[in-house]
């Protein structure tokens, strides 16, 4: 059983633990405005918005209702296209995209209604955000974005009175459990879980792992969706670093991160879309262990540490460690992901992030590089670069460090360091690149340290 609010009531819901919420609108509800294109979380015509409780304060997200499993609804609210012009009246995102032709084929249409009616509200990640970055999720496949994004620009911001959703949602008491899952509330609750169920899977916003179901039609198993874990949310900025929960969001991070760096910042600002970003989580990115996944390679690369937990013991290793080869990593039956920790860069130290990808926004990684670089006297004093892309699991370059560590900082150390790639990875080829592209890739973002940051010699 699920339980959560739409539009002012409250829905009981028996499903299973992997039933979509796409599936559910369009099916028993016959909510068909949300509409189906990718199923991959891609393309945004899914988009619906979710509320939970903050405080006293009802946090609305938009998010992508295909990847999304009924049970992670549940002690929320939801709002499809439908809950914006009951009565037959346009919502104002509604007129103010049919006033500026931003209705083409209408297919997508829906979704963008969504997005624009999160932005109008000051949903999670939009406050202060760019019309094109709220809806930068969202495909429209006529290519007609002038008009949608003026009618986003036509649009005021609209504050909602949450104040009886809010009361409702105090109602409503967590379920908990169904069949095939469970949603502990702490972080001591999962420990528990996952001693008693060591194979279950770990579902914190589903981007990946939605997939597995939506396009490989696979069966997860027992589940354990964590989302709703507060232990699991905290981010401590300190002096000497910072340290995100693993159930911290990639849109509720991304402040804290460009904090510590401005390049993180911009890296979270082109994983997925927003609807991505509002589930998908840190910690997930790194548990789940893909060789193309967009943060793993950036924390390496500043020393980031992780913290993994088995019942009530715990063990804290370097990032680097956790990946093993391709689809394993250094964690026990029964132990998960609990923290990540990324110590302050040094005074002097060149940070870049490099992500390179068929398309700008809300695309996969062909190849992605992270440097850090700390000069003193002219001299390469440390060097840490990994990479994501390049190997079966994101990895460090010890090679190409080898070859900067001690040297002056100069075009030749550069280039010495770009020969020296061919030893630390041999890529496959695959449909985002070739092994030849992406050595040569590698090769040129090295170099572009060197182009772009020649006056380090005088630091």
């Amino acid at each position: 059983m699920t339980r959560f609010l739409l539009d002012g009531e409250i829905m009981d819901v028996e499903s299973a633990a992997t039933d979509t919420v796409l599936d559910y609108l369009r099916g028993p509800l016959r909510r068909t405005g949300t509409k189906e294109a990718c199923a991959e979380g891609d393309c945004g015509a899914c988009t619906v918005v979710v509320g939970e409780l903050n405080g006293e304060d009802v946090q609305w997200r938009a998010v992508n209702a295909c990847i999304l499993f009924v049970p992670m609804l549940d002690g929320k609210a939801l709002k499809t296209v439908e809950s914006l012009s009951q009565g037959g009246k346009l919502h104002p995102v509604q007129r103010a995209l049919a006033d500026n032709g931003g209705s083409q084929c209408g297919f997508c249409t829906p979704g963008f209604v969504m997005s624009l009616y999160a932005r109008s509200i000051g949903a999670v990640g939009t406050e202060g955000t760019a019309v094109k970055d709220v809806i930068a999720g969202n495909l429209c496949r006529c290519t007609g974005y002038g008009p949608i994004l003026e009618a986003g620009e036509a649009n005021p911001a609209e504050p909602s009175d949450d104040r009886a959703t809010a009361d409702l949602l105090r109602t409503i008491a967590p379920v908990r459990s169904g069949p095939g899952w469970f949603a502990p509330q702490t972080a001591d609750e999962l420990a528990a879980l996952m001693l008693d169920h060591p194979q279950a899977r770990i579902v914190a916003g589903a981007t990946d792992i939605g997939l597995w179901v939506t396009k490989h039609l696979r069966d997860l198993g027992t589940i354990i969706f964590i989302a709703d874990i507060a232990d699991l949310k905290t981010i401590t900025e300190e002096a000497d670093g910072l340290t995100l929960g693993a159930g911290v969001r990639y849109s509720e991070a991304r402040e804290a991160l460009a904090r510590l760096h401005p390049d993180l910042g911009e890296l979270v600002r082109r994983i997925g879309g927003l609807q991505v970003r509002n589930t998908g989580t840190i910690g997930g990115n790194i548990a789940n262990g893909s060789p193309i996944g967009d943060m793993p390679p950036a924390l390496i690369a500043l020393g980031a540490e992780l913290t993994l937990r088995r019942g009530d013991e715990r063990r804290t290793i370097p990032l680097e460690s956790y990946f093993l080869s391709y689809g394993k990593q250094d964690r026990q039956a029964g132990e998960w992901v609990e923290s990540i920790r990324i110590p302050r860069p040094a005074p002097g130290t060149l940070i870049r992030i490099a992500k390179l990808s068929k398309r700008f926004d809300s695309d996969i990684s062909s190849l992605l590089g992270a440097f850090a670089i700390r000069i003193e006297d002219g001299t390469v004093a440390e060097a840490r670069i990994a990479f994501g892309g390049m190997a079966g699991i994101p990895s460090r370059a010890p090679a190409a460090e080898a070859a900067l560590i001690g040297q002056p900082w100069s075009e030749a150390t550069i280039e010495a360091a770009t020969q020296a790639l061919a030893q630390d990875y041999q890529p496959l080829s695959d449909l985002r690149g070739s092994s030849e592209y992406r050595l040569t890739a590698a090769a040129n973002l090295l170099r572009r340290l060197w182009l772009n940051e020649p006056g380090l010699l005088d630091a």
